[in-house]
C-alpha cells in the first residue's frame, strides 16, 4: 500500500497522523518536499517518533521555511514535477506534502499535481477548526475533480458532533475514517500508544 497524506491546510498534524499511520501499518517513510527546519526535518520527527522507521531522503531539501515554490525561488531552484519518483520499496510507504492540496510548487504546478503523478490514493488530515467544514469540503471536490482516491479521512482532534457528521456526509462509502485523539506530547511514547489503539471505520 501507497498513501499520500495531505491537508485541509498548514499545521494541523500531518506530521503525527503520519507518524501514528507509519507506527500502525509499520511502513516505510517519505517527504518529498521539505521547506525550512533543516535542523529538525519532518523526516528526523518521524525516525524519532517511531520504531525503526526507513525513511527515504527527501527530494528537495529547502532553506527558506515559506512555500515550495517561494523556498526554491530563494535558491535559484524551479521544482518540475518530473523531479519526483515514487520510492522503490516492498513496504507500505507513507508520503508526507506540504501544507494542503493547492500549495504551489512552481508558479503552475501544484501539490495535487505532484499527488496525481504519483497515482496513490490520498489520506486527508482535518483538525476542527472555524472554517474547517469549508476547507474540508473544497478538499474533497478537489481530490473528486482529479479523479483521486480519497483513501482515509483523518479527524485529528475532538471534533463536535455537527462539523463531524456534515463532513461525513460528503465521502463516499470507499472512504475509511480514522479518528486520531488529541495527544499530550508529540513523542515516541504517545505515537506509539496512540498506534496501538487506532481503529479505522467505514461510514
Amino acid at each position: 500500500m501507497k498513501l499520500f497524506i495531505t491537508g485541509i491546510g498548514t499545521e494541523i498534524g500531518k506530521t503525527v497522523c503520519s507518524a501514528i499511520l507509519v507506527q500502525y501499518f509499520k511502513a516505510d517513510y517519505w517527504k518529498p518536499v521539505q521547506s525550512g527546519d533543516l535542523h529538525y526535518t519532518d523526516t528526523n520527527k518521524i525516525e524519532t517518533w517511531t520504531d525503526n522507521t526507513f525513511c527515504h531522503p527527501e527530494t528537495h531539501r529547502l532553506q527558506l521555511a515559506a512555500s515550495p515554490h517561494q523556498s526554491a525561488r530563494a535558491e535559484n531552484i524551479e521544482i518540475h514535477l518530473d523531479d519526483f519518483q515514487l520510492p522503490e520499496t516492498e513496504n507500505t510507504l507513507i508520503v508526507e506534502g506540504a501544507g494542503g492540496l493547492m500549495v504551489p510548487l512552481s508558479d503552475n504546478t501544484f501539490m495535487i499535481d505532484l499527488i496525481e503523478k504519483l497515482k496513490v490514493p490520498a489520506a486527508l488530515v482535518v483538525r476542527n477548526y472555524l472554517g474547517c467544514i469549508n476547507h474540508t469540503l473544497l478538499s474533497i471536490m478537489a481530490l473528486k475533480q482529479r479523479n483521486i482516491s480519497l483513501e482515509y479521512l483523518i479527524f485529528n482532534g475532538n471534533f463536535p458532533e455537527d462539523t463531524e457528521r456534515v463532513i461525513s456526509t460528503f465521502i463516499t462509502k470507499e472512504t475509511k475514517i480514522i479518528k486520531i485523539p488529541e495527544i499530550e506530547r508529540s513523542d515516541k511514547e504517545h505515537i506509539t500508544i496512540t498506534a496501538k489503539q487506532l481503529t479505522i471505520t467505514k461510514l
